[in-house]
């Protein structure tokens, strides 16, 4: 399922004679782009593959494959949402998704605001502990960082699931969690460079904006570099590191270099988080760029709704590999009710999906279809 992939093709042979005629008709020598590879050339195999994940992923008709046996609700149960900060949209959409699963369930559930400081995010640990709750979420910060107030949990009895607190998906011992919840690196890492090498064509120039001082990030990253490097016809021009606090500010400077030096070449990009494509727009604009593309933009993770704003507008981000945050509320609410009832965690992870315009529906987030009524089912008993 590869929808207008021969136009977005079209679109970049076309945006790269017309900055090569641009160029040699300016008052210095031609910049003369160097001539791409034919399709797929060297990686017919790499091509293959890539096209058929690529098109597994954008489906959107998949039925709920996770959990569907479990313990009945247990009753009477309090949970604690402690929020890195409920401006993060990924962080807010997980509450959101824990508020309605409570509901379902017949739990009590409450949010606090870590409010993205160190400082803030142990206070609302620490107030969370004091409630003393069933279980604790932990939604998006690394709880390695409040080591003092998660041993005060544990030792009070209190469940904790993650939500993004670790790298990997599943239980963890160190920091100690019943479950963290997260998509898994890998896969996310392999898709977005799978839709890079699927809609390559005649060859793709690719940028990396990323986040180094993050191991979470720099790990992610460095998976997409292994996958890009699996086919020739595709080349990694420049890495950007660009601390997340610091895009807003760096990013449009980045950009515009990027478009000064690199010009035609530059038809593909990959970003650890979305976030970084809302603050390249301007500097892209600026330069003549065409909204929908060169350069086609591809955020490998996230999915918040300004994102899908973008991609459905085709204004400088072409495609992203979001997380189903609501559904991820219920699964922490379900994962929790595990925990209570003294079974293991459900292992469950959900899977890749890429959204573009074509699949997106209008939407402005990735909510798949049938969970709540599986988890309803379960809890009902």
């Amino acid at each position: 399922m590869y929808p207008n992939r021969t136009s977005v093709l079209a679109a970049a042979a076309l945006w790269a004679a017309a900055t090569a005629l641009l160029a040699g008709c300016g008052g210095g020598p031609a910049q003369t782009p160097a001539s791409p590879p034919a399709p797929g050339a060297g990686c017919p195999a790499v091509l293959a593959e890539a096209k058929e994940a690529v098109g597994q992923a954008e489906r959107t008709d998949l039925s709920w494959n996770g959990p569907t046996t479990g313990p009945a609700a247990v009753p009477g149960k309090t949970v604690v949402y402690v929020a890195q900060t409920m401006t993060n949209p990924g962080v807010a959409g997980v509450a959101k998704g824990i508020r309605e699963a409570a509901a379902a369930a017949g739990w009590q559930v409450r949010v606090i605001d870590g409010e993205g400081t160190p400082a803030g995010i142990q206070a609302a640990l620490s107030q969370a502990v004091t409630l003393k709750p069933s279980g604790i979420a932990i939604g998006g910060f690394d709880p390695l960082l409040t080591a003092q107030q998660t041993a005060r949990a544990e030792a009070a009895g209190i469940a904790l699931v993650g939500w993004h607190a670790v790298t990997s998906p599943g239980p963890s011992t160190r920091p100690r969690l019943f479950t963290n919840i997260t998509t898994n690196v890998a896969e996310v890492a392999r898709i977005s460079a799978d839709w890079v090498i699927a809609g390559s064509g005649r060859g793709a120039g690719v940028v990396l904006f990323t986040d180094d001082s993050i191991p979470f990030a720099r790990n992610k990253s460095e998976l997409i570099k292994q996958r890009l490097a699996d086919c020739p016809g595709v080349r990694l021009l420049a890495t950007e590191n660009i601390p997340i606090p610091d895009a807003s500010q760096r990013t449009p400077q980045q950009v515009s270099s990027l478009v000064s030096r690199l010009r035609n070449r530059w038809t593909h990009s990959v970003a650890i988080n979305d976030l970084y494509f809302g603050d390249a727009a301007p500097a892209l604009r600026a330069a003549g760029r065409p909204g929908e593309g060169p350069p086609f933009n591809i955020g490998a993770g996230d999915g918040d709704p300004s994102a899908f704003q973008r991609i459905n507008s085709r204004r400088y981000q072409a495609a992203t590999v979001p997380e189903p945050l609501n559904q991820q509320g219920w699964q922490i609410i379900d994962e929790f009710n595990r925990a209570f009832a003294g079974r293991p965690a459900s292992g469950y992870v959900a899977p890749v999906h890429v959204v573009t315009a074509e699949n997106s529906g209008g939407a402005t987030s990735w909510d798949p279809r049938g969970y709540r009524e599986a988890y309803r089912r379960i809890w009902r008993g």
